[in-house]
């Protein structure tokens, strides 16, 4: 019987480059400015790096659609690298290879790569066409501000909530991811908002509005990974672990018939679960200590709490408003400002949470830091809500469970 990778790859080394509107930079310095850090954190050479991930989701990097950018901008010792795309996930899925190459033994040291340049393809995530050459990113008919805005209707029909309320609970969570990104000099949005200019804000696609969206933006994130024993050997006391690594793919079902209502998404919860298997977590309200989630807009966030069971169904709007997932509660939510305010450079936002959590759990978060955390959780949903791919990591202090 399969019995997971939890607890056999160590994150050793981190780094994220400073996301926003990085004109000035090309996809290559990005990713040379998080590797930096990841490889100084690690403190180990270049070349004991012996296999590398790289995930992309538009960007070409002016080369073939293969892992040679990796390869190339860091100068790697000519080391097996591999491109990876999955949707808006693909940050997770660089890690997920290298973490699955180093439990399978295949290598000791392996580096997952996120990056995207957004900005230079012109993509405003609106129907539009792109000003890039490289590219043709419309969508004809297609919105993801209206494919998400969806789940604030259907949300609210489900569960009886009025419109008002839900929208209230909304603002709140883009108000929180604002406060917590002005700790946080690599975010991409530092400004602190209100409840009120979120409600009067442009509409987008009701019931979102212009400050329930995130932006577009640039920025590169790195994770370098080994074996508990290989990163000891390399004076690494407190070790942050990977728990658990799952993904869970739509397979048509909310497309092909009524049985989903539209008001969640499927595969978090299924995602979920399996990763809280794969953790040994059984109350996850009690046993995580903070988490990041795909808050692309703020109702994904807010549905994303119940799928991933953390607030009961049809409470997440009161649970969100009481402050359960604010920076001082019980599960502390999106505390480097999230998609909404770090940036969403499509990949590498999913290491961009894994980041958060390491950062956090080693006591290196400075003005945001929590308490003393041990374990927490990353989602990323890739996709809309009726064609998506949900990926779940679970990182901690070895031991931690």
């Amino acid at each position: 019987m399969a019995t997971g990778i939890r607890d056999k790859v160590a994150i050793i080394g981190m780094g994220c480059s400073r996301f926003g509107e990085r004109w000035e930079a090309g996809a290559d310095d990005l990713m040379v400015e998080a590797f930096a850090e990841a490889l100084a954190d690690a403190r180990v050479e270049r070349d004991r790096i012996e296999a590398g991930w790289l995930g992309v989701f538009y960007q070409d990097q002016s080369t073939s659609r293969s892992g040679l950018p990796l390869s190339m901008a860091l100068r790697l010792p000519n080391v097996p690298v591999t491109r990876v795309e999955n949707l808006c996930a693909t940050g997770t899925e660089a890690l997920r290879g290298a973490a699955y190459a180093v439990a399978s033994g295949a290598v000791d040291i392996a580096i997952a790569m996120g990056v995207e340049k957004l900005k230079d393809t012109g993509f405003g995530g609106l129907p539009e066409r792109t000003k890039g050459t490289f590219e043709d990113q419309w969508q004809p008919g297609f919105t993801p501000p209206g494919a998400f805005a969806q789940l604030g209707a259907a949300y609210a029909a489900r569960h009886g909530v009025a419109m008002d309320d839900l929208r209230r609970a909304m603002a709140h969570v883009s108000v929180k991811s604002h406060a917590n990104a002005a700790l946080n000099p690599k975010a991409h949005l530092r400004n602190t908002i209100t409840t009120e200019q979120v409600l009067a804000a442009p509409m987008i696609a009701y019931p979102l509005g212009l400050l329930d969206c995130c932006g577009v933006s640039d920025g590169a994130a790195c994770a370098i990974v080994t074996t508990p024993e290989l990163a000891r050997s390399l004076g690494h006391r407190d070790l942050v672990t990977i728990k658990a690594l799952q993904l869970a793919p739509s397979n048509g079902v909310e497309m092909g018939h009524a049985s989903w209502d539209g008001s969640h998404t499927l595969t978090t919860p299924i995602a979920a679960a399996r990763a809280y298997r794969e953790a040994g977590i059984t109350d996850p309200r009690s046993e995580l200590d903070l988490i990041e989630v795909h808050d692309c807009f703020s109702v994904t966030e807010l549905v994303v709490m119940e799928d991933l069971g953390l607030s009961d169904p049809g409470r997440a709007p009161a649970d969100i408003l009481d402050g359960r997932y604010d920076r001082s509660g019980a599960i502390p939510c999106q505390t480097d400002g999230g998609l909404k305010c770090f940036g969403h450079p499509v990949g590498a936002s999913g290491l961009r949470m894994v980041y958060e959590i390491y950062n956090q759990l080693l006591g290196r978060a400075g003005e945001r830091q929590l308490a003393s955390p041990s374990i927490g959780l990353t989602h990323n949903l890739g996709g809309i809500p009726n064609r998506n791919v949900a990926s779940i990591a679970i990182v901690g202090l070895h031991g931690s469970r």
